[in-house]
């Protein structure tokens, strides 16, 4: 990965390690100054995730409003024996692990011979590896801070030297990437995991627009304040002078993209110092914090094919709100497809 800084391991237990993989500063600098050069203006959604921010996204996904993280830990809870099944064995490597709350009930049902866990946030992901390494004495943890969108290779550790590797990214983040950019995404998925592993991924699905326009406006303001954290972020780590109370926060299902689209919109006409820069805000305009895109079982497979994926199965809520599908590589000498959604 380009923008990483030299790699630094540090040991937390007898049993748990980390890498820190994360973005130096002049490679987030260069990736706002992109950002806030597009119409409309769009940050990575990563930059959401300082400590703060994560503490702020783990209250969002407590709120009665947002039913995806209960719908899909029940789901695992349910059908972690089978799922391991289909897994087969290997070391578990969890993409976007965020508090690592989810995967307890796979662990328990693949006893796998390592535990991998990327996220962005150094702090945040350092207490999730103690937490579960706690709940999971005999299992070596290892998390790795890193923008994983960017990296192209796991890198060389004991851990994984001569094993058989298996993906985790549940939560639905995929749909924080365009479907172009998610099928670049699989397939480094499928570069990191190797032709022998497989890859189990949540995957929120299209509902009604009130359900999912109040799953990321939630009436405890949390989604506002994860949304305006960002700019006390870019304050604090690149010199920026935003005022985040000149800015309102707002959600909205956008129906022909199928997805959610989440911003802060300029309250009036303003300038902004930031990255070394200035930056111009219209009364009104939207600086995209994230979006967050919904795909039905069809959509989905479709996205995973252009990627080198095969669907084996799929665990689907009672509603078929959410659903966890297994894939596979496809088969060896096989192309990706072009994606048609």
């Amino acid at each position: 990965m380009s923008s990483q800084p030299g790699l630094k391991s540090r040991p937390l237990s007898p049993a748990v390690a980390m890498l820190d993989l994360h973005p130096a500063p002049a490679d987030m600098a260069r990736l706002v100054i992109e950002g806030l050069s597009r119409t409309p203006k769009q940050l990575p959604a990563w930059f959401l995730y300082d400590h703060e921010g994560s503490r702020l996204f783990d209250a969002i996904c407590e709120q009665p409003e947002y039913g995806l993280t209960r719908t899909e830990t029940a789901l695992l809870n349910r059908h972690a024996p089978a799922m391991a099944a289909a897994l087969g064995k290997g070391v578990l490597v969890e993409f976007g692990a965020g508090s690592a709350r989810k995967v307890s009930p796979l662990l328990e049902a693949l006893a796998p011979p390592a535990y991998v866990a990327l996220d962005i946030s150094a702090e945040h992901l350092r207490q999730a590896c103690r937490n579960l390494q706690q709940r999971h004495p005999t299992i070596p943890v290892l998390g790795i801070c890193c923008d994983y969108s960017l990296l192209q290779e796991l890198p060389q550790q004991p851990l994984l030297a001569g094993r058989r590797r298996l993906g985790f990214y549940p939560g639905s983040s995929l749909g924080n990437f365009d479907p172009a950019e998610a099928v670049t995404l699989l397939g480094q998925f499928a570069r990191l995991l190797g032709g022998d592993g497989r890859l189990l991924i949540g995957i929120d699905q299209p509902r009604s627009v009130a359900a999912l326009e109040a799953a990321y406006n939630d009436r405890a303001g949390h989604s506002a304040a994860f949304a305006r954290n960002l700019l006390v972020r870019l304050n604090r780590e690149l010199a920026g002078d935003f005022d985040p109370a000149s800015f309102r926060y707002e959600a909205h299902w956008q129906g022909q993209h199928s997805r959610i689209a989440m911003a802060l919109v300029s309250e009036h006409e303003q300038q902004v110092s930031l990255a070394g820069a200035r930056w111009r805000f219209g009364a009104g305009e939207a600086l995209i914090t994230e979006y967050s895109h919904k795909y039905s079982p069809e959509a989905f497979r479709a996205l995973a094919a252009a990627a080198g994926w095969q669907a084996l199965e799929r665990w689907s809520a009672d509603d078929d709100s959410v659903s966890l599908h297994l894939l596979q590589p496809a088969t060896v000498g096989s192309a990706p497809g072009r994606l048609s959604i």
